[in-house]
């Protein structure tokens, strides 16, 4: 194969992704190689099983975690972890939670408990009192304005949510390498394509909401003086 006719590599479009996450699927999501430089598995978190966090845990081996917007997570009660954020992306973790065995969770760390604890916590009917804290679910604020106010895998995961016209939470887990070691873009184009999985890039993301959102709201009608008069 000479190098003019070597196939040139190309995200997946946004509608595409919102299709699949739509239809209960999991997506890879890319942020910037200047940024984290990893990839992401990304599920609505409505949709999220226990065969869908197994396949987190088992296949990308990240860090499982809840990104929810910040109205759900006050409303919970559900604090930041520190105050004082160091982390140079700004990730910005809450107390971890498990939901109680009065809500069909044991230990919490099992699969199944883990996506319990995650319907748990999008339920409008669950208050603070219905979960415990710490344990073995990792929510995260998402920044309001999404991916527009920071190209992170927690505003993508909220931003594809809503998107889609589904719950504004998603649960996300980076991908590893099989040794443990980060998978990049080319370790993780050949990874959406042995699972057969979409994969976007949250550049393009933040390109779809530029294009599709609205971004200005008419909040009052009112008439002011001119030289023309009212």
């Amino acid at each position: 194969m000479t190098a003019s006719s070597t196939p040139v590599f190309k995200f997946d479009s946004i509608d595409a992704a919102l299709a699949d996450l739509k239809a209960g699927r999991v997506i890879v999501v890319v942020d910037d190689e200047n940024r984290e430089n990893e990839g992401d598995l990304i599920c609505a978190a409505q949709f999220a099983t226990p065969d869908m966090i197994n396949f987190m845990a088992v296949q990308a081996r990240g860090l499982i975690c809840l990104a929810m917007t910040g109205d759900r997570l006050d409303e919970l009660d559900l604090p930041l972890m520190v105050t004082n954020i160091t982390d140079t992306n700004q990730t910005a973790f809450t107390v971890s939670i498990d939901a109680g065995p009065e809500l069909g969770v044991s230990t919490g760390i099992s699969a199944e408990d883990r996506a319990r604890t995650i319907q748990v916590t999008l339920n409008p009917a669950t208050k603070p009192t219905d979960l415990r804290r710490p344990g073995h679910i990792f929510p995260i604020r998402a920044k309001a304005g999404g991916v527009l106010k920071r190209a992170g895998h927690t505003e993508a995961a909220v931003d594809l949510s809503r998107l889609a016209g589904l719950y504004p939470a998603g649960v996300i887990c980076e991908i590893q390498n099989p040794n443990g070691s980060m998978a990049r873009l080319p370790q993780l184009i050949v990874y959406a394509q042995h699972h057969n999985l979409k994969i976007i890039s949250i550049a393009d993301l933040i390109s779809y909401r530029l294009q599709h959102d609205r971004l200005v709201y008419r909040e009052v009608v009112t008439k002011l003086p001119s030289q023309f008069g009212l």
